[in-house]
């Protein structure tokens, strides 16, 4: 899961609670405002030579403009989010919950109230007491992350999303049956490219969505490993006869990996099927495992029946 390595929005709100508990706002000192650069001394040159202009000394406290400031933070956040990853999505939740307290506390609004904000965080006196709180936010939020991980949300009626945010590495990619239009694609996997062509050409398919594996309005169906986790299957299939298959791609994963997964996706189709829906899918793959040119097949039955490198129980995939 990604609230593993990066943060969620849950940060925000467990930063504050700490923030409370710890007693951060009478540990503070509002009237300081001065940065000494003798805290960021275990920085590399080029993290700290940030001061657009400006010859740093190492054993001088200095003010800093707003737009040095801004940055300068962004490099005090980065330096404090060990072990989780310090890409931007994260270090703004950090940022964020900083905001957030200040506003909370000494109604500091935000956009004028930031560059102030700034200034008393990172001031000689106060960065000790941030630097504990956002380490203990961080461990209760790896806590929270754990505790909430095993709960699944059931939702009824699952539709596909209407709306889907793609970062840079996603391209245009053009596809007719694409039930969203238009698609993007980060073409990672050769096996899916190479599926979804094969949908592509099929007369009988309808429409088809390409699933992800994160948050909540992607499809998956639980299954057990110890614990109940979400499947996320990869490919959702909507025929003209009526019938919707539900494919993953990952024909490579282990009797091990793959079998509790099987079995969620299984038992899934046979009680939704005896509601009246027209469900079946499975494991996908192609038997030439190299250029796909083979036969398409699917791998339905129980976990127990799925065997390593061997595709003799498979059903063959006419689409």
């Amino acid at each position: 899961h990604r609230e593993k390595t990066r943060l969620a929005p849950l940060f925000i709100e467990v930063f504050l609670r700490v923030a409370k508990s710890y007693g951060l706002k009478k540990k503070i000192d509002k009237k300081a405002k001065r940065l000494d650069i003798k805290v960021f001394n275990d920085w590399k040159a080029k993290d700290i030579d940030v001061l657009a202009g400006r010859t740093i000394s190492g054993d001088k406290a200095i003010t800093v403009s707003a737009f040095d400031g801004q940055r300068l933070f962004d490099y005090f956040v980065r330096q404090n989010l060990s072990p989780f990853y310090p890409e931007d999505r994260s270090v703004g939740r950090v940022k964020e919950a900083v905001y957030k307290f200040f506003e909370a506390e000494f109604k500091m609004k935000r956009g004028e109230g930031e560059d102030e904000a700034i200034q008393i965080t990172l001031s000689n006196k106060n960065i000790r007491y941030f630097v504990n709180v956002i380490d203990k936010a961080k461990e209760e939020y790896q806590k929270e992350v754990i505790r909430r991980e095993p709960e699944l949300v059931f939702v009824k009626d699952w539709n596909i999303p209407e709306f889907i945010k793609y970062n840079e590495n996603y391209t245009q990619v053009e596809c007719k049956k694409s039930i969203m239009q238009p698609f993007f694609s980060d073409e990672r996997w050769k096996s899916e490219k190479a599926f979804i062509e094969f949908l592509e050409k099929s007369k009988s398919v309808k429409w088809w969505f390409k699933n992800a594996d994160r948050d909540k309005i992607f499809f998956a169906v639980s299954y057990n490993n110890g614990e109940e986790k979400p499947f996320y299957v990869d490919f959702i299939v909507k025929l003209k006869d009526g019938r919707v298959g539900l494919f993953d791609t990952k024909a490579g994963l282990t009797q091990k990996v793959a079998g509790p997964k099987v079995a969620g996706l299984c038992k899934y189709i046979k009680n939704e099927n005896k509601k009246g829906k027209k469900l079946f899918g499975g494991i996908v793959t192609n038997t030439d495992s190299r250029n796909y040119r083979g036969r398409w097949i699917y791998f339905d039955k129980v976990s127990k029946d799925l065997k390593d490198g061997d595709f003799s129980n498979w059903q063959d995939l006419e689409l």
